[in-house]
């Protein structure tokens, strides 16, 4: 299991840092620890692949604090999903890679996203939670239940089947952990009509919200899904044929943006994807990357390394934004995934399932909030203990740890008031501050508690060389390059 953190460098005033990525930190391009995200100022925290709940959080930990000892006096990290105060578009300055061929493609696509969906939706922040099962688990598991179908495509079967079942539950990630429910009033600036109403002068929220960042202020492909380009989770080639499909499909608003302007690329293509990532969802299957190939060739050659959950919200409640007995939950919720039978998604119930995420990042903590499934109104407390009593089956297959994480998360069902985002807008209401105040005492004081603690001085040597490592190979691949930009594009996507 492995985990990405996403989290925003903001000034001292409460903006968004203009300052470049930390030197310290090495390059972005290359560094497999500490990257950035949408934004040069929205910087990526990532784990390797570790095998617990203990080990990773503990790397994640020892990272954050490796952050905040280098982060320039003047800038902090901010502890939320949503952003902090936004001075406009011309304020959330792009990530920057370098000058190779590589470097400047992810440039050139983050301008295609700002271009395509403004930057102030790209500023919010995440948690990813990558989980694979072992290899040995997978041939135990074909040996009981199809001994004579090919492994790879057992695994690709099973991956795809649980990957379903994420999309189908999912809704309880955001009920469960959601940590959302107020904005900053600089988000929606300028917005489309929305269902916000005022907390006080500088904030709005909604009242049962769980996950805003999950719901439709968030950050969405809207465009894709009006020319009806949706990722199709009924089998692994299912899936990379309909991302390829929004990868060849033109678009008419997008070539309205041009694909250069003054000789400057404004994004890298006008198609309704400009690459597979565009496009947003809760759940990705992913390869084991392979250097050099594109990740679907890699999907489709190799086969599902991993699954990749994106809808945790960073709960400001937790120094880390997630604890051991969230980790010890998404793991045996994994596990019920893989476990619980899991068809084909027909078009009615993907409408099912969009209703549902929808009414449960806006509203889930509503009493008598009801659900759809399988065509028939539920609430969803009902629904959502139904789905509680199989985890727990399938945390006594686990360990203890993992069996009283699932008893205590089940509780939050019908006691909503035990949810991050009750306790946020509880605690917001308590100390009479809007989001950006509660939000930046939070991540003060996270920052005091990290750096008045004992450093992991071999973790720190670790990262030290690290960014030293990341500069030298951002300079090797910026030596190597034999074709000008245009040629490496053209060739790029020569063969979708």
């Amino acid at each position: 299991m492995g985990l990405e953190k996403e989290g925003l460098r903001v000034s001292r005033k409460g903006g968004i840092s203009q300052a470049p990525h930390p030197q310290t930190f090495g390059c972005a391009l290359t560094h497999p620890n500490i990257t950035t995200d949408f934004s040069e100022s929205l910087i990526e925290l990532v784990t390797p692949p570790l095998g617990n709940a203990v080990e990773m959080l503990s790397f994640l930990e020892d990272t954050q604090h490796y952050l905040y000892y280098h982060l320039p006096k003047d800038q902090n990290f901010w502890s939320t999903s949503m952003p902090c105060v936004i001075r406009g578009e011309t304020t959330i300055p792009i990530a920057q890679y370098g000058t190779s061929n590589q470097g400047m493609m992810k440039t050139i696509y983050r301008q295609g996203l700002a271009n395509r969906y403004g930057s102030v939706m790209q500023t919010i922040a995440g948690i990813h939670f990558n989980y694979s099962f072992s290899h040995e688990f997978w041939r135990q598991y074909q040996t009981l239940l199809a001994p004579t179908e090919v492994l790879r495509s057992f695994i690709d079967n099973g991956y795809m089947g649980l990957t379903r079942n994420i999309v189908r539950y999912g809704w309880i990630i955001p009920y469960l952990f959601g940590a959302s429910p107020a904005v900053c009033k600089s988000f929606l600036k300028g917005y489309h009509a929305h269902s916000l109403v005022e907390f006080n002068e500088s904030t709005l929220y909604e009242p049962y919200a769980t996950s805003l960042r999950m719901g439709d202020i968030g950050y969405q492909n809207l465009a894709e899904d009006e020319a009806g380009v949706k990722a199709n989770y009924n089998s692994l080639s299912h899936y990379i044929n309909s991302l390829k499909a929004g990868m060849q499909t033109a678009c008419s608003e997008y070539e309205m943006i041009g694909l250069k302007r003054h000789g400057k690329y404004q994004q890298l293509n006008t198609n309704i994807l400009q690459i597979e990532n565009e496009y947003y969802a809760s759940v990705r299957p992913k390869p084991l990357v392979e250097p050099d190939k594109k990740p679907l060739d890699t999907l489709s050659s190799s086969g599902i390394g991993y699954v990749e959950l994106r809808s945790i919200d960073i709960n400001p409640l937790l120094p880390l934004g997630i604890d051991k007995a969230q980790i010890y939950f998404l793991e045996v919720f994994m596990l019920f995934c893989l476990l619980e039978p899991s068809c084909a998604i027909s078009t009615s119930e993907q409408f099912e399932i969009d209703t549902n995420d929808q009414l449960v990042a806006h509203e889930g903590r509503k009493p008598k909030l009801m659900l759809t499934h399988r065509g028939k109104q539920t609430s969803l407390q009902k629904w959502g203990g139904d789905i509680m009593a199989k985890i727990e089956q399938c945390a006594a297959l686990l360990s203890e740890s993992h069996q009283g994480s699932v008893r205590d998360m089940a509780r939050r069902i019908n006691n909503p008031n035990l949810t991050p985002s009750a306790i946020t807008l509880s605690q917001m209401k308590e100390h009479n501050q809007g989001f950006f105040d509660y939000t930046n005492s939070l991540s003060k004081q996270y920052r005091n508690g990290f750096l008045s603690s004992t450093i992991n001085q071999k973790h720190f040597d670790y990262l030290d060389q690290q960014a030293k490592i990341s500069c030298k190979k951002q300079q090797q691949i910026e030596a190597s390059d034999l074709v000008d930009f245009d040629t490496f594009l053209a060739e790029y996507f020569k063969n979708i």
